[in-house]
């Protein structure tokens, strides 16, 4: 595993524990299909959340909600359709949230920012 894999697996590990503290309920992570990966699909309620998970050591490349452009969203939206229907998971509401987390290196801190239906 690279730095940036082993910098995105921590943001995803990060991100997990925010949601899990928030009373989410996390299903599956890391969900590969052809089209996109589902960085982690969790349940809150009558929702059923599939979180892209952007990771950044600086704002260099900017905060990571650039990063979701169209054509992301639109592959994104895809594969969440894809695994709603393997999963015959369609009494839940579907819902796309982005979670970023800036980690600070120098200071050990990060910072999670939650963007709830983004698609």
């Amino acid at each position: 595993m690279n730095q940036n894999q082993q910098v995105g697996a921590f943001g995803e590990k990060l991100a997990g524990e925010y949601l899990i503290r928030r009373g989410y309920k996390v299903l599956d992570t890391n969900v590969k299909n052809s089209y996109q990966e589902l960085d982690i699909v969790a349940s809150q309620g009558q929702w059923l959340v599939f979180v892209e998970v952007k990771t950044r050591l600086s704002q260099a490349y900017g905060d990571g909600a650039e990063a979701m452009s169209q054509k992301k969203q639109t592959a994104l939206k895809y594969a969440i359709n894809k695994y709603i229907g393997a999963k015959k998971l369609w009494d839940k509401e579907p819902r796309g949230d982005l979670i970023i987390v800036a980690i600070d290196k120098y200071k050990k801190t990060a910072k999670i920012k939650h963007y709830q239906d983004i698609l």
